[in-house]
């Protein structure tokens, strides 16, 4: 029997991949009929790079905190063909703010709101996934991350985060909800915990380290030619930090799986989600990475360049690459990114936080995924979209 996803947040970083799996039909053919991309921002099929496929319906402009829950159910309802036979909920969406209370107070009352209208409009529905992440052991905090209690490998079983930091992480009022309000329900749910997830995406995006990397070594070739060595710019401590990556490609086929088979499943617990069994360091992948833009990738300078800095700096010799080889605009420096988000993941994050990746891979699922092979598809991608060169 084909399924329907609903994905919320779909035109972010590992919302683009749900989507573009689902249309090229993994984990096999007949799995998907329709699949339902929902976005805040407008955004077109041909904007989206995903394959025209009229499987797809890309439902732009819906936003999760506007008006009542019964405006918002009307307004999926009168958007989505169908709605009532949505099977699979991949919750995805956030709203960035720097004010903690304010970001919490949102991302609590999207999920809940978005979930509850589901509920109410599919009775088939299956399975929902919240997306949470790396910041449930802590990863966030830094040199205060609690090493007494939160050991590495980072394994889904370990305590939550305990106070000061506890109500300032929006992931524990989410999950506490869910598992509240999806206590009773026929359908299960799990929440997926990817690290830095590495990702396309075909517009502006507040975190996306793929678009920040393929557009600093694409300047950076450019300034010192191909074949020029390209020092990692992050700390000494960082380059040997241990870690997973989470390629987006690899949490969607992840996810996917677990809400296939939800025999496997542990309702309401969480899985950690990434490219292998194995971690790794920046000094092992960095080369790896340069070496598709024709660079030697070497470790960190004395005084290493930060990311943006060097972007804003070549700002003009970018604009004239983009002129010249006929690119897109507005991603090098883009209002919408985060600031200080490259120099907080290649810097700040200087210890070990690799995964224990048991769980995920105790339930059948067996792919792994190689450097090389996560990264230059995030690169071969922005090349066709014309982000890069």
């Amino acid at each position: 029997m084909s399924k329907t996803a609903l994905i919320y947040g779909a035109s972010g970083v590992t919302g683009w991949s749900f989507v573009n799996e689902t249309l090229h039909d993994y984990p096999k053919p007949g799995t998907w009929k329709r699949i339902h991309a929902l976005t805040n921002r407008p955004l077109t099929q041909q904007q989206s790079h995903w394959p025209s496929d009229p499987r797809l319906n890309i439902v732009s402009g819906i936003d999760l905190l506007h008006g009542s829950q019964n405006d918002l159910e009307n307004e999926l309802k009168s958007k989505i063909p169908d709605v009532d036979e949505v099977t699979h909920v991949y919750y995805l969406a956030y709203k960035a703010n720097t004010n903690i209370k304010k970001e919490l107070e949102d991302a609590v009352s999207m999920l809940r709101r978005s979930i509850v209208a589901i509920d109410k409009l599919s009775e088939e529905l299956e399975f929902v996934v919240l997306q949470t992440g790396a910041k449930m052991y802590g990863c966030h905090l830094l040199e205060n991350h609690p090493t007494d209690y939160l050991h590495v490998p980072h394994k889904e079983s370990q305590c939550r985060l305990k106070q000061p930091y506890h109500d300032l992480l929006f992931y524990h009022p989410q999950l506490d909800w869910l598992t509240t309000y999806a206590k009773n329900k026929k359908w299960s749910w799990c929440d997926t915990r990817p690290d830095i997830i590495v990702g396309f995406v075909p517009n502006q995006n507040f975190y996306s380290l793929g678009t920040s990397i393929g557009i600093y070594l694409s300047l950076w070739r450019e300034l010192h030619g191909e074949g020029s060595e390209a020092p990692f710019p992050g700390s000494e401590k960082s380059w040997k930090a241990m870690s997973n990556d989470s390629s987006a490609d690899m949490i969607a086929r992840q996810t996917l799986y677990l809400s296939l088979n939800p025999s496997v499943v542990d309702k309401g617990t969480g899985y950690n989600v990434a490219d292998a069994r194995t971690p790794s360091c920046w000094s092992n992948k960095w080369p790896i990475i340069c070496s598709y833009f024709g660079l030697k990738g070497t470790g960190p300078a004395s005084n290493p360049r930060e990311i943006r800095t060097f972007i804003k700096e070549n700002i003009e010799t970018w604009k004239e690459v983009e002129n010249q080889k006929g690119l897109q605009t507005g991603h090098a420096d883009s209002p919408m990114t985060f600031p200080g988000f490259e120099n907080f993941t290649m810097t700040q994050f200087d210890f070990d936080r690799q995964y224990d990746m048991e769980k995920m891979y105790e339930t059948g699922f067996s792919e792994e995924r190689d450097t090389s092979r996560a990264w230059s598809g995030v690169f071969d991608r922005m090349r066709k979209a014309k982000i890069i060169p």
